[in-house]
């Protein structure tokens, strides 16, 4: 398992039965793979699909079924679909239970930045906006640091932001984060990691939980 699947397979663990959950592009089009058959879930593309399923091999794509990203997915049994406006009313309406997306950078507050980069034809605006403002719970799924090293976990955004609206949890390649009150609160770190190297490539404040100090 790559490190890019490790972080998809651990946010998996957050899910629960019944779940509606809306999966951004990168990182989260990965967590189909690693959802727990015993889970009964319907993952939601706001391009107007209920009930993505896995990843498909080369010979069971369907270019007439992509997600939001235009990647080819498969769907479930008893999968729905419907126009983006329906699917938007979805979301605005507050019936995604769980949104996960991916980060350019996340601030001390837990606000992320993940739709533009000034200057250079990045990305766009999606459904992230909506996603963060409507859904009950927002994930991130993100490495730790760029491609040069540089902590994405930052006091302050250098990117626009996506929403004011602090995110729930943080999950990289090294640590997991949960969010409490606008608050960065360390639950976990990577099997291969350490506490002083989360505190040296993290620039923004965080608490440790409880469980960490003490198997230190």
């Amino acid at each position: 398992m790559n490190m890019k699947e490790r972080i998809a397979a651990r946010i998996a663990k957050e899910f629960s039965d019944g779940d509606i959950i809306n999966l951004g592009i990168g990182i989260p089009t990965l967590i189909p793979n690693f959802i727990s058959e015993d889970l009964d879930v319907f993952l939601h593309s706001e391009n107007g699909i209920l009930g993505v399923g896995h990843t498909p091999e080369e010979d069971e794509e369907d270019p007439n079924i992509v997600n939001a990203g235009k990647k080819p997915v498969t769907v479930n049994k008893g999968a729905s679909f419907f126009d983006s406006a329906s699917s938007f009313a979805m979301i605005r309406g507050g019936h995604i239970d769980i949104s996960v997306l991916g980060a350019l950078e996340v601030n001390a507050k837990a606000q992320i930045s993940n739709w533009a980069v000034p200057g250079k034809p990045v990305l766009g605006v999606g459904g992230a906006m909506d996603l963060i403002e409507g859904s009950k719970k927002v994930f991130v799924t993100t490495t730790h640091v760029t491609k040069d090293g540089k902590p994405k976990i930052v006091q302050e955004n250098k990117y626009p932001l996506t929403s004011y609206r602090s995110i729930d949890m943080i999950v990289t390649d090294k640590a997991v984060f949960h969010v409490q009150d606008e608050m960065l609160i360390l639950t976990e770190i990577a099997p291969e990691s350490s506490l002083d190297e989360v505190e040296q490539l993290t620039e923004a404040p965080f608490q440790v939980s409880e469980s960490i100090k003490k198997n230190k």
